[in-house]
């Protein structure tokens, strides 16, 4: 597939900024449509942004026909079915975080993929970032030597105004709370980073907010590799900050704190020794940054579309992601570590929600 291919956007919540990278790729996609069942929303795409066409009903945009891509933004709930029907009608998809609610359906998703012929790409922008992007390929080189621990932080601020919109701070509709709505996208670039995960132990409470879900968590992680990780995350911070560390054999590598970028520009990294840091120098000095965060996605998926390839980040990633959430929920209800990878025999395979659930 080559060319502009036409996009639907389904959701105008964070659909909007997504509607705002597309606009920065017009070489690549054109705004062919949105979905939304707020009639102001729909207008203030097709009127501000330029999009072509607004659809109250997903059903009939899909029937409308002339898209290339779908791409759906949704609350959580809505992800599997949304996806699915998209790929069933012959279009390629992006969705949102989480893919959804279980590894039965993510497993059922893919199966779907493969069936249509079509491609998947879940959204886990933080990996477009340059900083993310340098230490990446340390790693790949081989300069950055074994890692050794790594910590993730994810302080956040959430309060009563975040949870006014009533699909928010719910398992029926956003499916889990800090795990799978917030800290995801973080402690998706740690394992892009250091590979499968072997073993978790997790705690998860709701401290801050009057909410079904969890709001604030702690893990620790023993990965394949043999690398150890800690990650922290609360929705009750004053000041919000991201952080990632990872000391290696070679190097220490440490983000910004900024609290929605942490894959950006500044990380540091400091060598172990001078033969280190030549190593470092000449690892990085052809290194050519490209566009960051949705837009680097889109144009890396527009890419692997023309090439034939798979999407820059595929169903793996985020069954991945899931199955991480997964074994944070049981460790936290059994006080027991969790081993990788859980298959169809695991407790909470079909969900972690409560009800759907065996509550173990």
């Amino acid at each position: 597939m080559s060319g502009r291919l036409r996009v639907g956007v389904v959701g105008l919540g964070i659909g909007f900024q997504h509607l705002s990278a597309f606009r920065k790729l017009p070489e690549l996609y054109e705004l062919a449509a949105v979905c939304d069942p707020i009639e102001a929303k729909r207008d203030l795409a097709v009127g501000l942004l330029g999009v072509e066409r607004g659809f109250e009903s997903f059903d009939e945009m899909l029937a409308s026909g002339g898209l290339d891509v779908v791409d759906v933004c949704t609350p959580p709930d809505l992800h599997r079915p949304m996806v699915t029907r998209a790929l069933e009608s012959g279009c390629h998809v992006i969705s949102e975080k989480p893919l959804s609610g279980s590894l039965a359906d993510v497993d059922a998703i893919a199966d779907c993929e493969r069936k249509s012929e079509r491609r998947l790409m879940p959204i886990f922008q933080y990996r477009f970032g340059r900083g993310i992007e340098r230490l990446r390929r340390l790693l790949e080189a081989g300069v950055a030597g074994t890692p050794y621990v790594a910590s993730v932080e994810t302080f956040w601020r959430r309060g009563a105004d975040y949870y006014a919109a009533e699909w928010r701070g719910r398992y029926a509709t956003e499916l889990g709370g800090i795990c799978i709505s917030h800290a995801i996208h973080s402690h998706d670039l740690l394992q892009s980073l250091l590979g499968p995960v072997e073993r978790v132990f997790a705690h998860v409470d709701t401290r801050v907010n009057p909410i079904e879900t969890e709001d604030c968590a702690v893990a620790t992680l023993r990965f394949r590799s043999g690398a150890l990780a800690t990650l922290t995350a609360t929705l009750g911070s004053a000041r919000e900050s991201s952080r990632l560390r990872l000391s290696c054999e070679h190097l220490s590598a440490e983000s910004s704190t900024r609290p929605y970028q942490p894959g950006s520009e500044p990380w540091t990294f400091e060598a172990m020794t001078p033969k280190d840091e030549a190593a470092i120098d000449a690892a990085l000095r052809d290194f050519e940054p490209g566009p960051e965060l949705y837009e680097g996605q889109f144009s890396a998926l527009h890419r692997a579309l023309e090439r034939g390839e798979d999407p820059p980040v595929t169903v793996a990633d985020a069954r991945a992601s899931i199955e991480l959430v997964t074994a944070i929920y049981h460790s936290s209800r059994t006080g027991e570590p969790v081993d990788l990878p859980l298959g169809a025999e695991h407790p909470l395979y079909e969900g972690w929600v409560p009800d759907a659930s065996d509550d173990t």
